[in-house]
């Protein structure tokens, strides 16, 4: 349900599952039919698979990986009412193996014929979800700069984009980071300036802008890009700067209890961090992975606080708090700190 001044139940648009691989063919539970699904193996290395409605079910691009999409039996096999079957291959359901799944509702097609519409210079067409502020683009590159639709109502605040036909960084813009870098999400790199990622032009209402880069834009090659937009209650994009405190870290308002919390440190070198409410389920956090990684899940150390409007930095850890480093970050609600009827969130 939406409401002038967010979601009241962000679950109904992305949601966090668990489950233990059995080489069997099984439908997976989620509460609506998800059309973008991150899966990784949590108790051992393994590949980061993502797969969308929109590239197609077996399709999967790898986000610790710049290699190009791949196809792979008995994998994703379907998008269901309720969430999605997976097959029984050992990448996404190998047998005793515990997983997690993230998943995200877009669900409205949309195409357009650039010289139809005025809209864009770059034909694209996707799904979206203007309420949660989500959609999945596709297009074909033309090598030059250029203009593409995104189907939001609303300028997006962070995008990732990813060359399906060569083997190319994940490219990602990000509100805080601005029009003239992009950071990777397969690297662990710091943000990197230059007009070729998004021609130096912040996104709009109805179009992100690329650059020349082939990983955004290659001649001729298919492309995916991810946008999301900020939406009150339910998701948020934006920065903090570290204060080196093992236990007292930065507190990031965020104005939801978190389900997902996503950080990247901007000004240096770490990977992408990764927690969530459902595999760590009190505070302080312990169970985190990392998007631009294969390795299995880290348990050992306390992380952060998952709060009722925000997070808690309780390291300082160098993917989380180190020196007075900047850091990017996505986030995604379990709950808004207060719903349309006044029900607040509560603590963990």
């Amino acid at each position: 349900m939406s409401y002038t001044n967010g979601l009241d139940k962000p679950s109904d648009y992305f949601n966090t599952n668990l489950y233990t691989g059995n080489n069997t063919e099984t439908s997976h539970t989620v509460g609506f039919q998800p059309d973008w699904t991150w899966l990784k193996v949590r108790n051992a290395s393994g590949s980061h698979y993502w797969f969308d409605a929109i590239r197609g079910v077996n399709n999967y691009i790898r986000s610790n990986r710049t290699d190009a999409e791949g196809t792979l039996a008995e994998t994703l096999e379907s998008f269901d009412s309720d969430g999605y079957t997976v097959g029984t291959s050992n990448a996404v359901n190998t047998n005793g193996e515990t997983m997690v799944g993230w998943n995200w509702k877009a669900g409205t097609s949309f195409t357009n014929d650039a010289s139809a519409t005025g809209i864009g210079t770059i034909d694209s067409a996707g799904s979206v979800n203007q309420d949660a502020g989500f959609s999945i683009c596709s297009y074909t590159g033309t090598g030059s700069t250029g203009t593409i639709k995104h189907g939001l109502n609303t300028a997006p605040s962070m995008i990732i984009v990813k060359n399906r036909s060569a083997s190319q960084n994940w490219v990602v813009y990000h509100q805080s980071l601005g029009n003239t870098k992009a950071i990777f999400l397969s690297t662990t790199g710091a943000a990197s300036t230059g007009s070729d990622w998004f021609n130096n032009t912040s996104p709009t209402s109805t179009v992100f802008s690329v650059g020349t880069y082939d990983a955004i834009v290659g001649n001729g090659n298919n492309l995916i890009a991810y946008c999301f937009a900020e939406k009150k209650g339910y998701s948020k994009f934006g920065s903090y700067t570290a204060n080196n405190s093992s236990s007292d870290g930065p507190y990031i308002h965020l104005g939801f209890k978190p389900a997902l919390f996503i950080c990247k440190k901007s000004s240096g070198t770490e990977t992408w961090y990764m927690n969530d409410n459902k595999r760590s389920s009190f505070n302080p956090t312990k169970a985190e992975l990392y998007a631009s990684e294969s390795q299995a899940e880290g348990t050992g150390n306390a992380r952060i606080d998952l709060l009722s409007n925000g997070v808690k930095m309780r390291t300082d850890n160098g993917g989380y708090n180190t020196g007075s480093e900047t850091y990017i970050y996505m986030a995604f609600a379990e709950q808004p700190f207060v719903t349309s009827t006044g029900v607040p969130a509560t603590a963990r």
